[in-house]
Formats: C-alpha cells, sequence, structure tokens
C-alpha cells in the first residue's frame, strides 16, 4: 500500500499497487468526479500533482494530452487521476484536486 494525499482538504488515504489515484479516491470518499469511470472520455478526474512527484510518474499518452485541454485549470504538472497507478515509488504522492471540473458531455452539450 502507498500513501496518497489529495488537497485542498489534506486528507491521506492508502492505495492498493496497481490501483489508479482515481479508485483510491472514491474508494475514500474523496470528492474526485471521475465521470467516465477512467475510461479517459472526461476531464473529471484531472488532479494537478506536486512538483517533487511529477517526474516520477510516466509520460501520459497523447489521448490523456487531449483530455487535458478540455479541462479547467490545467498546469504544467496536471494528469488524469484515471491514468495515475499506484506503486511503492508513488507513496506520499501529494495531488491537488482544482476546485472546478469540466464534464464534456454534459457541460459542452447544446
Amino acid at each position: 500500500m502507498a500513501k496518497v494525499t489529495f488537497q485542498p482538504m489534506n486528507k491521506t488515504v492508502e492505495a492498493e499497487d496497481g490501483e489508479s489515484i482515481l479508485e483510491a479516491a472514491h474508494r475514500n470518499h474523496v470528492p474526485l468526479e471521475g465521470a467516465c469511470e477512467g475510461s479517459l472520455a472526461c476531464s473529471t478526474c484531472h488532479v494537478i500533482v506536486a512538483k517533487a512527484w511529477f517526474d516520477k510518474l510516466e509520460e501520459p499518452s497523447e489521448e490523456e494530452e487531449d483530455v487535458l485541454d478540455e479541462a479547467f485549470g490545467v498546469s504544467f504538472t496536471s494528469r488524469c487521476g484515471c491514468k495515475i497507478m499506484m506503486s511503492p515509488e508513488l507513496d506520499g504522492i501529494e495531488v491537488t484536486i482544482p476546485e472546478y471540473s469540466v464534464n464534456m458531455y454534459v457541460d459542452k452539450k447544446g
């Protein structure tokens, strides 16, 4: 098990190896939306990874980068929580959940 801290609520939870940050959030009642349930079809699980941890992550896919283009408040260290898989190397990672999210299915209808 590895620990992940979610900001701004400063809540630290345990995540199983191979579990995504999104899955760990849902299992521990952290308010990270994930409207597409991890299928990389929305940007509602957008998190901002603390700079100290960002370089320890695998490179994002082009598909993930495209999804993040639709997210609110994207920064250089933004990632989709559904694509960050926990491992012992990420024990202690800290991510910030942005104040707002964009649900492309709901927000862009019309």
